[in-house]
């Protein structure tokens, strides 16, 4: 990934190498605290660990179209579990938990509304 003897990447080239702007590098690293960049002499200095988080990230936001906090939760069961965290999976137990709670929702306002028609 990096050349034998780069350590580190700047923001340009992160930038470059994975397609995200550099603002919007800038503004990840405020929403997602795994991306954690060093700074040396005042510029950012990605390691390969943050370039592949930032290609993560932006798989999952742009190709599997998850929201940022939807992220945020995928990041986080993954840190725990210390291993990939199957998609599927995590998809399908937060659209069931969606589910449950337009279910809910759904029956109260049919209680409403017989409440109403009485």
């Amino acid at each position: 990934m990096l050349e034998p003897d780069k350590k580190y990447l700047s923001i340009r080239e992160v930038s470059e190498r994975t397609g995200v702007p550099t603002y919007t590098l800038r503004y990840w690293e405020k929403e997602f605290n795994q991306i954690k960049p060093e700074r040396h002499s005042g510029m950012r200095k990605y390691s390969p660990q943050d370039v592949e988080l930032i290609k993560k990230i932006k798989d999952l936001l742009y190709t599997r179209r998850f929201t940022i906090e939807g992220v945020k939760k995928y990041l986080k069961v993954d840190k725990r579990k210390k291993k990939n965290v199957d998609l599927f999976e995590f998809a399908q137990n937060e659209q069931d938990i969606d589910s449950k709670t337009v279910l809910e929702i759904t029956k109260e306002l049919e209680e409403v509304l017989e409440i109403l028609e009485d």
